[in-house]
């Protein structure tokens, strides 16, 4: 193999795997899957993190379609795979504050392209998490919180946002739900009120917390389903729970954290929306009427006389 990674001069183990796997199965690409390769093995590891699949494709001579197909010939389940591995080694190795000096410098101040890179990102994590999960996944979720008597949906920091948004638009269709958070000692208070026949959904992208072991061990004990909603901590919990959803983090920063996670929280509420129609649509008029009763006087009378 010609070209191979004279460019990577970072030695971690993210580059390393991306040397390895390209000379493991350089035989195998094809010419344009070569020219990907080339390109993958000679830029800087900050280049590809902050790079889409159609500039990969544009820089290489192919297209935005053959820098996937080779990413996947390679083993990674597409760019936001191989960006999630240089990216924990380049968030070790570099402080937050270089990170984010590295991130502007990249965007530039053109409007355009700012534009473009948040939605080149958002597009490929977007896409990256629907490839992930396939469709016996999404049905164990769906069933675990089809039945249950209450859902709560934990999130902390950055994923408090997705858990927020499910427990709310849960108790839109009809469904019991609440938002729960807590850290520490106050959340054993919290995991208290899970009980026989609840659910649980966890909106977490990677780091471990002592908290989500806890709360997977309480809804064993009591007889309550757990569903993940995570980006790394897949493997940890497989074994233990009823259903793990992959919600690709973003490897840059240039996109919202909790993006994946709404997504995936909105393709479950669809999922149960439509399993009990009836309800759905009885709570949202009583939600309605609720909203109505709530208007100043003099607006809800200007609407009963349109009516």
């Amino acid at each position: 193999m010609e070209d191979s990674a004279d460019g990577l001069t970072e030695t971690t183990d993210g580059v390393t795997r991306l040397r390895s796997v390209v000379r493991d199965n350089w035989e195998e690409l094809s010419a344009s899957e070569r020219a990907v390769a080339r390109l993958l093995v000679s830029a800087q590891a900050e280049r590809l993190l902050f790079a889409s699949a159609q500039e990969l494709g544009s820089e290489s001579g192919t297209s935005n379609a053959t820098v996937v197909r080779a990413l996947q010939r390679l083993g990674y389940a597409g760019l936001p795979a191989l960006k999630r591995e240089l990216a924990a080694d380049f968030t070790n190795a570099v402080a937050p504050e270089v990170r984010l000096k590295q991130r502007i410098a990249h965007v530039g101040r053109d409007l355009d392209d700012i534009w473009g890179d948040v939605f080149d990102e958002a597009q490929e994590r977007i896409e990256h998490c629907r490839r992930l999960t396939g469709p016996e996944t999404l049905k164990a979720a769906v069933a675990a919180l089809a039945e249950a008597g209450e859902v709560f949906c934990y999130g902390v920091a950055a994923s408090e946002v997705a858990a927020r948004h499910l427990a709310l638009a849960l108790g839109r269709i009809g469904r019991r739900a609440r938002y729960i958070g807590a850290t520490g000692f106050a959340f054993a208070d919290e995991l208290l009120a899970v009980g026989r026949g609840d659910a649980v959904v966890v909106f977490q992208p990677g780091r471990a917390l002592t908290e989500f072991t806890v709360l997977v061990e309480r809804a064993r004990a009591v007889g309550a389903k757990v569903v993940f909603v995570t980006d790394e901590l897949g493997d940890t919990f497989a074994g233990r729970v009823e259903a793990v959803i992959t919600a690709p983090h973003t490897p840059t920063g240039i996109t919202a954290e909790s993006l994946t996670g709404l997504v995936v929280a909105d393709a479950l509420l669809l999922a149960l929306t439509t399993l009990d129609e009836t309800r759905a649509v009885e709570t949202s008029h009583q939600l309605t009427a609720l909203r109505e009763q709530l208007l100043p006087e003099k607006e809800r009378d200007g609407r009963v006389r349109k009516g």
